[in-house]
């Protein structure tokens, strides 16, 4: 197995066990992080994904004055807090991180300049009709 399939594999086992601590599937929130977070609703784990998002970029910026393992390791936990707040989301929303694999596949090869070009030119067009 490659650590891509490992990766992968992680990324599944989290996921199934975020959408088994939601409320309707018993999820307690007294003593589930997660549930108590999916039973608050969408604003809760919006803002955590908000405030995980300004602490990787407060991390990185830290990395980009001073290099140290130390400071990658502090890098590392916040992105790993974002993609586990990010997993709450899709996991409310009825989404899988392999949805959002599937996404990047789909992109892969494919110039981040254009994509976004593509991207604003299909919104253009939606908005014209």
């Amino acid at each position: 197995m490659s650590s891509n399939d490992s990766s992968l594999d992680a990324l599944a086992r989290l996921a199934a066990v975020i959408d088994s601590r939601k409320p309707s599937r018993g999820g307690d929130p007294e003593t589930s992080y997660v549930a108590r977070l999916l039973a608050k609703g969408p604003d809760a784990f919006l803002k955590k994904i908000g405030e995980e998002a300004t602490e990787t970029v407060m991390a990185a910026k830290d990395l980009d004055r001073e290099f140290s393992p130390a400071l990658q390791a502090k890098l590392v936990g916040e992105v790993a807090d974002l993609w586990f707040h990010s997993m709450i989301a899709l996991a409310h929303y009825g989404l899988e991180p392999a949805d959002v694999v599937a996404e990047l596949e789909r992109r892969e090869g494919t110039s981040g300049i254009e994509e976004k070009a593509l991207r604003k030119a299909v919104a253009r067009e939606a908005a014209e009709k």
